[in-house]
């Protein structure tokens, strides 16, 4: 049954609408000011509140304002004895669904609300059409058929349908993005921003104020108020992408915004609330990086609220093949080819590699072999160079020296990094992954006592 709220003065109008209203199998309150309306929907939920414009203590555009806060599914029908065009207009600009002025008919009053029961039954149709839309390109855009896939989409479905904070790791190049956009557009946020943080591309001087946002002369060249990255985002979704390069000094004040929803520019006291969902990106041991106090414990805890942790490419050789043939497809799109096939030796070939950059590099050598081809319709093994991946065997391998992975990686990133004369641009292009990732690997191996090739 469809509740309504009757908002008005004069008790006569109350009653005589109540009574109608109840026999057209309403259930309708009724109450006399804006005060009164606002304390019976803090408690109970109004399909539809029919308001007069003047009343003594808020207006009828204010008390709109107000409950469309607790209640933002609600409709609005305003009534008055002063029908202006201008009246109408503003009250339609606040959330009115429609103005009626007095005096009004009953039978006037029942074909305002059909038809807004109507527009709201083909919203919410609408709403339910993009939600499933976009749960079908979620699972076109994800892709594989692993069993590791098919949970990672099952996770996706349900934590967007919460607000609640969610950690994403894994290694670079395995999707980790792409699941943070999935878990967007199946929300209740869809169309609404979403804003990327790049963690490890802005400076450490620079982080607070992109974030949080700075008042004009807090600092030098502060030559005016600035809006921060998660003011930017209130009301939708903010990507803390890798997370783990965030500054610690920060780490704390990200950690006030989670527990209490409020920021503080650089420059102010004041706090601004914000409605913001947060889900971060690492690529790195967070448990590792607290043991050695570079990432806060307890923010780590309150970003694990949901965890979803991506496997490496080499963990579901299975979704290659299928991986192969979704980049073909785009690449030939891309550059205008109508024809491009692979041979099936040349897919068992490519999943016995092992895909340190993951996806990433994947999809990189699938462009490649595509502009190798030409106009060649098959893509033949060889265009898939293995120069940067599979280093010449050392002394060590000749005389039958079996590698750890953690070795044969550290062997071909140093080689790599000699072809090209320690131009780490260049070889991270030739290896399929990002500098990011490179310089991480390189710190571990300098930490393990290796010296990085020049």
């Amino acid at each position: 049954m469809k509740k309504i709220l009757i908002v008005d003065d004069d008790s006569s109008i109350r009653n005589v609408m109540k009574t109608v209203l109840s026999d057209l199998g309403y259930e309708v309150e009724t109450t006399f000011d804006g005060t009164s309306a606002l304390n019976l929907v803090a408690g109970k939920f109004f399909d539809v509140v029919i308001t007069d414009l003047v009343m003594p203590d808020i207006n009828g555009i204010d008390l709109i304002q107000k409950i469309k806060k607790q209640h933002p599914n609600s409709g609005y029908i305003v009534i008055s004895a002063y029908g202006t065009i201008e009246k109408a207009v503003e009250a339609m600009k606040f959330g009115a669904f429609d103005f009626v002025t007095k005096p009004f008919s009953i039978a006037q009053i029942q074909s305002k609300l059909e038809k807004y029961f109507e527009y709201a039954g083909l919203k919410a149709e609408n709403i339910q059409l993009k939600r499933e839309l976009s749960r079908e390109l979620t699972s076109r855009q994800i892709i594989g058929k692993s069993s590791s896939i098919e949970m990672i989409l099952n996770q996706v479905e349900m934590v967007a349908k919460s607000n609640a904070p969610v950690l994403i790791q894994g290694e670079s190049g395995t999707g980790k993005e792409l699941i943070a956009h999935a878990i967007h557009r199946t929300s209740t946020r869809a169309d609404l921003p979403f804003i990327k943080v790049n963690c490890a591309a802005i400076p450490e001087t620079l982080f607070e104020s992109t974030v949080f946002g700075h008042e004009k002369g807090s600092f030098t060249n502060a030559i005016k108020t600035t809006k921060g990255l998660f003011e930017e985002a209130n009301q939708g979704t903010i990507l803390l992408d890798e997370i783990s390069e965030m500054p610690f000094p920060i780490q704390s004040k990200l950690l006030r915004v989670l527990q209490e929803g409020t920021i503080t520019r650089i420059g102010s006291v004041k706090e601004i609330p914000v409605d913001v969902r947060v889900i971060a990106t690492t690529n790195q041991n967070i448990l590792k990086m607290i043991e050695q106090n570079k990432f806060r414990s307890d923010l780590y805890y309150r970003l694990n609220v949901f965890p979803i942790k991506v496997p490496p490419l080499r963990s579901r050789i299975e979704d290659i093949p299928i991986l192969i043939n979704y980049f073909i497809e785009k690449f030939k799109a891309k550059y205008n080819y109508k024809l491009k096939y692979i041979d099936p030796s040349t897919i068992d070939a490519l999943m016995q590699r092992n895909w340190p950059g993951n996806v990433r590099q994947l999809e990189n050598m699938l462009e490649r072999a595509i502009l190798y081809s030409g106009n060649q319709d098959t893509l033949e093994l060889d265009y898939f160079s293995r120069e940067a991946e599979l280093p010449a065997p050392d002394s060590e391998e000749r005389e039958g020296y079996i590698s750890t992975l953690f070795e044969m990686e550290k062997r071909m990133i140093f080689n790599t990094l000699k072809r090209t004369k320690g131009n780490r641009s260049q070889a991270a292009k030739y290896l399929g992954i990002s500098v990011r990732t490179l310089r991480n690997k390189l710190h571990l191996y300098e930490g393990n006592g290796n010296p990085i090739p020049e």
